[in-house]
């Protein structure tokens, strides 16, 4: 085994300010807020073009793009994403309680826009089942369903506009709240939704996603319920109606599970192989189409068909404005789960392929893609984790396969979109189903959650069942509250430790952990290990008495003893150190006799005290004051500025002298360690 020796002086925090110049940039003359606007609002030629190469990430990746390496594997990840969008968007569409030729525009406006603004590479954006299911229990409150009418029905536009117009609002303050988050820069907001969370909330939604699509699926024409106990309360409804079932919709969906389940599983177990999954997809609807067209199922037999779809763009318009106080709740929640998800799954591939994204731009992007997008009768939007793991697989290299994805939702808009007039909404329902496969397979992450976290843990599972139970927007929110609650409670509950070191090493452990490390004679090590604030401070008083025994007896019985030695003396001793008077009190000389025979210094370890308020620093200069009047000399180690900072604010030094912080633990210890052992030597007192 080889040692390291290393010889050097001991430091105090001043005195290693003094020999490295800690403060080096202290000397520079402060700017004026008038010099510091000029320049931030300084433009130069360079300065203008790094601020639209970032805001408009394509002027980066554009003129860099390699076309004999990239362009065959963009090509293709577009093309089948796009494929997959089609069915993906109509489906989609009716978790959102709106026409499916509005999630085909929300699968081509989106796509447009993140293309141009967006910074992740692999990152395909469009329909979400969690933010189309939100979302539709929005249209829903708002513009209740008609039993036995069909929204797609021409018997009834004015329905259908007041849906997509309430669909449209929620995306356009989404998108207004994302662009305001940008502003602010606040980008960092979403990491509270941590992934326990995500992953929580989207398989909890996969459950409301079935259990929605099982009136499709029996030909069932009942109303959706909303609020908190949906899930119960689409089932009951569903057991009470169950004779009414449409046994040929109830045909079609068996048959398009059992080719749509193996498919899938095929795709996915021959990734590796196939360049391009097969589109199952597609395939199922052209075959639907086409049988309910030939035996016209949709008159004989009452099955629920899509209806008119319209060719060409939409007209832009203003959504429906006025409905905006009704949605703001509800809109929040859509859209810190769009921007998590999203950033998330940027984040996952830009780990992958080893390269950046900007979260703030994402913001950017998003808030753009759906405030535009709003106006073209588009409902909410985001990254989709099925056809992102498609497009990665495919071989997308850049934001480009966006373009062609975009073509092929082009071709369907313009002409082929009025051929699916015939096909059967339960085959629809299926492909929503089939879609949900990555998300129920998230309960595989669970046993090696409980290896690796149990707090992290409950809060999947406590996120799981809030949303199950009540709703996907109250499930949210009772995840993110229980996640919080969780960091409150083990920053509450944190470790006090008592430092031992092993024989030979500055190296210092807690003792309870580690058998081969002791404590030194006399000295107590303590190390608190989360920062100390008005929520947890008196934990730590606790933890720090407990461990040092300092009991409010000790501490009278020590002043007492203290006032009886002075009255003894009678006398003054003074000594100048550095031409200023100090009283001549030793800080490691007790005046009373029983105390060199236990505890006569505490170190407390700070390097995991990441912060400290005000009243977690007047709680611990309390406490140094405590010790000093029980004769426990307190000193500090690696305290990092602010912290430092604060105590000093606060008074500290008031109680304790400069001498008395250190820059680590070993330099506390060794010092000690030295008065010690130069005052059983000579017999007199050591000043400090």
């Amino acid at each position: 085994m080889s040692g390291v020796a290393i010889y050097r002086s001991i430091y105090t925090e001043d005195q290693f300010a003094q020999r490295f110049n800690r403060s080096k940039g202290e000397e520079n003359v402060t700017e004026s807020f008038q010099q510091i606007a000029r320049r931030s609002c300084a433009c130069s030629g360079n300065a203008g073009k790094r601020f639209w190469r970032k805001r408009l990430p394509f002027l980066t990746w554009l003129p860099r793009y390699k076309v004999k390496r990239w362009l065959i594997g963009d090509i293709i990840a577009g093309l089948t994403v796009g494929i997959i969008h089609i069915p993906q968007g109509m489906s989609f569409a009716l978790l959102t309680s709106v026409a499916p030729i509005y999630g085909l525009y929300t699968s081509f406006f989106p796509v447009v826009l993140y293309m141009l603004f967006g910074t992740g590479r692999h990152v395909s954006t469009g329909t979400f089942a969690g933010i189309s299911l939100m979302t539709g229990s929005v249209v829903e409150r708002l513009v209740p369903h008609q039993v036995g009418w069909n929204v797609t029905n021409q018997e009834d536009p004015e329905l259908e506009k007041q849906r997509i117009s309430v669909a449209s609002a929620v995306t356009f303050l989404s998108g207004l709240m994302m662009i305001c988050m940008f502003v602010l820069q606040l980008g960092f907001l979403s990491t509270y939704l941590s992934d326990p969370i995500v992953k929580a909330f989207t398989s909890g939604t996969a459950f409301h996603v079935i259990i929605s699509q099982l009136n499709t699926m029996l030909g069932l024409r009942l109303p959706r319920f909303t609020g908190p106990f949906t899930l119960f309360k689409t089932l009951a409804s569903l057991l009470g109606a169950l004779s009414m079932t449409n046994i040929v919709e109830l045909i079609i969906s068996l048959i398009c599970l059992s080719v749509l389940i193996p498919m899938k599983e095929i795709n996915s177990r021959f990734r590796q192989k196939f360049r391009t999954p097969i589109p199952i997809e597609i395939i199922m609807l052209i075959v639907a189409t086409a049988i309910t067209f030939a035996t016209s199922l949709d008159e004989r037999c009452n099955v629920q068909i899509v209806g008119h779809i319209p060719a060409g763009f939409p007209s832009p318009q203003l959504p429906a404005l006025g409905s905006i106080p009704n949605l703001v709740g509800d809109t929040v929640a859509i859209t810190f789960v769009g921007y998590a998800v999203s950033v998330s799954l940027a984040m996952i591939y830009a780990d992958k392929h080893r390269y950046k994204i900007d979260p703030n731009q994402e913001l950017l992007a998003h808030g753009i893609s759906n405030t535009i997008s709003s106006l073209f009768t588009c409902f909410p939007s985001s990254a989709s984790l099925a056809t992102s793991n498609i497009l990665e697989s495919a071989g997308s290299h850049t934001q480009l396969a966006g373009f062609f994805t975009c073509l092929v939702v082009l071709a369907v808009l313009l002409l082929i979109g009025p051929l699916f007039y015939f096909l059967p909404k339960a085959v629809l329902a299926c492909i929503n189903i089939t879609s949900l496969r990555q998300m129920f397979l998230q309960f595989q992450d669970l046993p090696e959650l409980w290896r690796v976290s149990r707090m992290d843990f409950m809060v999947w599972v406590v996120t799981w069942l809030a949303v199950i139970t009540l709703n996907a927007d109250l499930g949210l929110a009772v995840g993110v509250v229980f996640s919080m609650m969780t960091v409150i409670y083990r920053i509450q509950r944190a470790d006090c430790s008592m430092l031992g070191r092993a024989s030979n090493t500055e190296i210092y452990r807690p003792v309870e952990e580690n058998s081969m490390c002791h404590e030194i004679p006399g000295l107590k090590i303590l190390a608190y290990n989360a920062p100390i604030y008005y929520g947890n401070k008196n934990f730590f008083r606790d933890a720090m008495t407990r461990l040092i025994g300092l009991t409010q007896e000790k501490i009278k019985t020590r002043a007492k003893a203290k006032k009886e030695l002075e009255k003894i003396n009678k006398m003054t001793v003074a000594t100048v150190e550095n031409g200023l008077p100090r009283t001549a009190y030793s800080p490691d000389t007790s005046p009373a006799g029983d105390q060199q025979e236990g505890i006569q210094s505490v170190v407390i370890d700070c390097s995991s005290i990441i912060f400290i308020d005000t009243a977690g620093a007047r709680l611990f200069v309390q406490m140094c004051v405590e010790c000093q009047k029980a004769d426990l000399w307190v000193y500090l180690a690696e305290c990092n500025k602010d912290v430092l900072k604060v105590l000093t604010c606060s008074g500290l030094l008031e109680h304790l002298r400069p001498e008395q912080i250190f820059v680590t633990v070993h330099d506390a210890v060794v010092y000690l360690e030295q008065v010690k052992e130069a005052s059983s030597q000579k017999g007199t007192t050591i000043w400090v």
